[in-house]
């Protein structure tokens, strides 16, 4: 029976919860040092002086570290960045070169020190003087000097700009309306943390908390101006990312600290650290306008995002799902993107998607509201099974079944179009839903495969598993590959020194590394099966490599299983103590981020797969229910239950993906009723400064959540036919919060989060 699919417990879960499993923070070194950056207290200017005087004279200091006396890095060049594997960062500021200050928070010195203690209480004592200039800190106020990116991530930014609004004009039937997403930061459990250690002048070890250790590597090389394979990244285990791991530099300052000293080095962040140094979702401020003909056709959708960035060509993308979703003519997608001195934005679970179905999202529920239609037929009405924008077929696509099950799981039957029909005592109740959707990707990755003479089996890749089951997953897939248990499997990864795999980020992981598991599982067969037939002692002796098959543990004659052979006895017949296969997938299908660079030989991919990206838009899909109480009187708002179904390919582990799913429907949640980063609009400093400001859900907020997988293969993605789960899970969700808010009270809230004042201010 296949070990693929079963919702087995995670393998590394009793490492985890016994202690054993280490997180970067706790690979102590002997005789190692603490560093505490010092950060800049102002908005924007520069440093005119810094004195350090008092902080050195601090018990346990060893070094006091700023631009005055940094280790002098490579300098940003994109071109050789690139080449390099190193142009993918969370901002473009190689840290303590210069006295230029572009946020508050910015590292801009630091202290190194015997102990944590003493390396922070001797940075609060290092005095800096600034001369001060006027910095940028609203949105609102900043919009009138924003600029109209042409392109994000190599696709057009500004789509059918100004094509809309003569369409949106002839119409009698539409909606115009402004959706507003705040600040918000991801706070992973793990804080980031980095130790650094150094062998001579020329080898480095980092022990980092990071979604890629191959992107973190390449960073490292290229700015320390080391070679690349004598920079080696240790991540066995972290502790959540949700985008905010990898892209950072402060990985540079642990490694110059390390060497100024002489010794290992640790920098662990706080908490008030990660609101202002590794990224954040910028606050946007939506337009969706959409009009339909009289029998509720969608003519025209127009999807305007105002936004901005700091430091990076990266901008909030949230009219992304608006260019896949839906079938109308013409769709119009723009941008304005401000620059603020505030800490740079970057990646958090599903970039664009999250805000942008959002807004999208309750629109679509107005214009149903506005013809009475229900939403479920609204979008059904103009569902599309193509890309608009390509006119290709999605490779899989099964949302109209989402719709379907959704509703009959959830109860939507019972629903009325009416706002305000539903009581349970002092309760207004209400149902809503909205669609998800995020883009299928695909990389480049190794996986090798070693079975030892006892049967063992290590599988190693240098993959990431951020708490999305990777461990697990992956003993699975080879435990089917090899035909073998898979308690009998080791599996290695987050170490840079192990076959290249790409950044645990864009829900890709598992549609990248697993072919590779496949390919060289398919190799190590291979192998067995020439060194049987080769040997007149096995029964396989003299046999077609065509003629053999496998199955628990042994090879075997289609035709005759009674003729085979145990992989341990063909490997002690041939006094190996081990044999090992390697395989190297490229991306066929979907889009993603390739590795720099490949570690075993590519396997060949058959021609009809390499088509198929010309041939077909990778997405997945999905549809989400939400039932919410308000509290008329108070205006709180509790979601009770909630119901989602996926349309994301084959399901490699039902338990595992409905975890990723739960863990996206929650911080949809957070999103839409209680998370978001407040700033100071006199110094642009956030003072929503720990999780006692930062609201994220409780147990007490987070309802039963219902979790249903369409789980048919999607066969073009590639030949496992698995697309990603991390990030589908929080798309739809506040939108589909809101919507059931309207429901229920007949009030209709724009603007995220979703608190009690903003009940009363509609």
């Amino acid at each position: 029976m296949s070990e693929t699919g079963k919702p087995i417990s995670r393998i590394d879960g009793s490492m985890k919860v016994s202690g054993k499993a280490l997180y970067s923070a706790e690979f102590n070194q002997p005789n190692m040092a603490y560093v505490f950056p010092v950060r800049a207290t102002i908005a924007k200017g520069k440093i005119a002086a810094i004195d350090d005087t008092v902080a050195k004279k601090e018990p346990g200091v060893l070094a006091v570290i700023s631009h005055l006396n940094a280790q002098k890095l490579k300098p940003m060049d994109m071109q050789a960045q690139m080449k390099a594997g190193a142009a993918f960062l969370g901002e473009n500021l190689p840290p303590l070169q210069s006295n230029v200050v572009h946020y508050p928070g910015q590292f801009i010195a630091m202290v190194v020190a015997e102990t944590y203690e003493q390396a922070r209480t001797a940075a609060y004592k290092v005095k800096v003087r600034y001369t001060k200039e006027k910095a940028a800190v609203d949105l609102k106020a900043e919009i009138p000097n924003s600029k109209r990116p042409k392109m994000f991530m190599g696709e057009e930014a500004q789509v059918n700009e100004g094509k809309a609004a003569p369409l949106l004009a002839a119409s009698a039937q539409k909606v115009d309306h402004k959706y507003s997403t705040p600040v918000e930061h991801h706070h992973p459990m793990e804080p980031h943390a980095t130790v650094a250690v150094w062998d001579g002048k020329d080898r480095l070890t980092l022990y980092d908390a990071t979604q890629g250790v191959g992107l973190t590597g390449a960073i490292a090389a290229y700015f320390l101006d080391l070679k690349p394979e004598n920079v080696r990244v240790v991540a066995p285990f972290v502790g959540g990312g949700f985008g905010s791991k990898g892209l950072w530099l402060h990985t540079l300052i642990v490694a110059m600290a390390a060497k100024a000293v002489g010794r290992p080095a640790k920098l662990a962040l706080t908490r008030q650290m990660m609101q202002t140094n590794v990224g954040h979702r910028a606050a946007t401020v939506q337009r969706v306008a959409l009009a339909t003909d009289t029998n509720g056709k969608l003519s025209v959708m127009r999807h305007h995002t105002d936004t901005y960035n700091n430091l990076t060509q990266f901008f909030e993308p949230s009219g992304k799902q608006s260019l896949v979703l839906y079938k109308a003519p013409l769709r119009e997608v723009t941008y304005n993107v401000a620059q603020l001195n505030r800490s740079t934005p970057t990646f958090m679970r599903a970039p664009g998607e999250s805000p942008g179905t959002f807004a999208l999202e309750s629109a679509m529920d107005e214009m149903a509201f506005k013809m009475k239609i229900d939403p479920i037929e609204f979008r059904i009405r103009n569902h599309t099974t193509k890309d608009p924008m390509q006119g290709h077929d999605f490779s899989s696509e099964y949302l109209l079944d989402c719709y379907r099950i959704g509703a009959e799981r959830f109860g939507w039957s019972a629903r009325s179009i009416e706002p305000r029909q539903k009581r349970q005592g002092r309760y207004l109740v209400g149902y809503g839903m909205a669609t998800a959707t995020y883009p299928g990707g695909r990389s480049a990755a190794s996986v090798k495969v070693v079975m030892d003479a006892k049967g063992k089996v290590t599988v190693s890749t240098a993959s990431i598993d951020i708490g999305t089951g990777t461990y697990t997953v992956l003993a699975q897939t080879v435990a089917d590959a090899l035909g073998i248990p898979v308690d009998t499997i080791e599996v290695r990864i987050g170490d840079s020194s192990l076959p290249a795999a790409p950044l645990a980020g864009g829900s890709q992981t598992t549609a990248s590394i697993h072919p590779a598991a496949v390919e060289a599982c398919v190799l190590l067969r291979r192998d067995l099966a020439a060194l049987a037939i080769a040997d007149p002692d096995s029964r396989l002796s003299g046999q077609r490599l065509e003629e053999i098959d496998f199955a628990k543990g042994k090879l075997f004659v289609k035709s005759d299983d009674k003729k085979n052979d145990s992989y341990l006895n063909i490997l002690s017949r041939s006094k190996r103590t081990e044999l090992e296969a390697c395989a190297t997938t490229l991306p066929v299908s979907g889009a993603g981020l390739t590795v720099p660079s490949a570690l075993c030989t590519p396997r060949e991919t058959p021609a009809e797969q390499n088509s198929d990206i010309k041939q077909y838009a990778f997405h997945s899909f999905g549809a989400q229910f939400a039932e919410v109480w308000v509290d008329e009187d108070f205006g709180t708002i509790r979601v009770k239950r909630f119901t989602s179904v996926q349309d994301v390919g084959r399901i490699m582990n039902e338990k595992t993906a409905r975890s990723q799913v739960i863990g996206g429907v929650i911080m949809g949640i957070g999103a839409a009723l209680m998370e978001a980063t407040d700033y100071d609009q006199r110094w642009g400093n956030p003072v929503t400064r720990t999780l006692a400001d930062y609201h994220v859900p409780v147990h007490l907020d987070v309802p039963p959540i219902d979790v249903h997988f369409i789980g048919k293969n999607d066969p073009h993605i590639s030949p496992i036919g698995a697309r990603g789960i991390g990030e589908i899970g929080i798309t739809g969700v506040s939108a589909a919060i809101a919507n059931a808010v309207f429901n229920a009270t007949g009030k209709r809230l724009r603007d995220l989060p979703l608190t009690p004042e903003k009940f009363y201010e509609v």
